[in-house]
């Protein structure tokens, strides 16, 4: 059975001497938390972690695209779906989602992410032309604009899981390929990223939208080292296929095919993904884990116990929030910052 570390991050000023910084980041460790599928968790120090596994939770995390990944970053989210669990239909004219698109990026959002088909449990595949015809567009507008207006060109994610709807938007201008279904629901996408040279963030999930929450109880004997091994294996995928390490981001996919006890259970123990050696991304804004846990039904009214997981994530080094609030959570980290690390 082999062996998991998940570093017990501090941002306390106080740092003893032996403390080890996690992956190049704002945190630091001096023990982890020792898990074994064959046995309870242990707490260990850092002396007694093997050389390997030591380098990749230390080592620094290379920036996404032109995103330094030194600080907390900010992912918006841009739906033109009609049927996003959020914010389903405001965005699916081209000039609200470009209208929006602009607002997102004002805010402050270090990444825009534009998806042109629900995800949210239960929705349906959306046609490849239809996801395209929602998303390159707006794209393209928004490369056009900054390129006229003499600015730099907005870092732009594209959250697909078709290959077709990725090359679409490349063309476009996007620069970063989000699968939610991390490789599995088209396998080209791999082979497409890697000859375009693009970062690449994969998710975990399990089946597809339609079913997942259907099968999420029954799914998982350990959640935490499941979503871990399988997002290895993601990883070892995306790199067989050329896609280069440094160039992968993970999420553990909180809602995607999970209980709330999974769902919480992931957020508590999010830092052991630092584990995969590679930038960590959490996307929980709104969701219904937010709204069940704090009894507000509304989900547009989430943003404060968004912000609040997110601080939490941010304390245990996680590079990428993705979110919808962006002004409320740059306020919150800006202030969680200045009474942590200063400066």
């Amino acid at each position: 059975m082999p062996d998991y570390f998940r570093p017990i991050p501090s941002c306390d000023p106080a740092r003893p001497s032996g403390a080890v910084r996690l992956a190049g980041g704002w945190s630091w460790f001096d023990r982890v938390e020792l898990l074994r599928r064959d046995g309870p968790p242990r707490i260990v120090p850092v002396t007694e972690i093997p050389d390997a596994a030591l380098r990749r939770l230390s080592a620094p995390r290379s920036a996404l695209d032109d995103v330094s990944l030194d600080r907390p970053r900010l992912m918006g989210i841009l739906n033109t779906t009609p049927d996003s669990f959020s914010d389903g239909g405001r965005h699916r004219d081209s000039n609200a989602a470009l209208a929006r698109a602009r607002t997102i990026l004002a805010e402050g959002a270090d990444i825009l992410d534009i998806g042109g088909e629900s995800t949210r449990p239960g929705a349906a595949v959306v046609s490849v032309a239809d996801e395209i015809s929602r998303t390159a567009p707006v794209i393209a507008a928004l490369i056009a604009a900054s390129r006229n207006a003499g600015a730099a060109a907005p870092v732009i994610s594209l959250d697909t899981r078709k290959t077709d709807v990725a090359q679409a938007g490349l063309t476009a201008g996007a620069r970063i390929i989000n699968d939610v279904s991390g490789l599995r629901f088209d396998p080209d996408l791999a082979d497409l990223v890697a000859e375009q040279e693009c970062p690449l963030i994969v998710m975990h999930s399990i089946a597809t939208p339609d079913i997942m929450q259907s099968l999420a109880e029954n799914a998982y004997t350990d959640v935490v080292l499941d979503v871990f091994d399988a997002l290895s294996a993601t990883i070892d995928t995306a790199v067989a296929a050329g896609i280069a390490r440094e160039r992968i981001v993970v999420d553990p996919g909180i809602g995607f095919g999970k209980t709330d006890d999974h769902n919480l259970s992931l957020i508590a123990r999010v830092s052991l993904f630092h584990g995969l050696g590679c930038p960590i991304l959490l996307g929980v804004s709104r969701k219904g884990l937010i709204g069940r846990v704090s009894g507000e039904a509304t989900a547009d009214r989430r943003g404060p116990g968004s912000a609040g997981v997110g601080l939490w994530a941010v304390s245990q080094g996680v590079q990428i929030l993705r979110v919808h609030d962006i002004e409320l959570h740059k306020q919150a980290i800006a202030l969680w910052w200045a009474a942590h690390i200063g400066g």
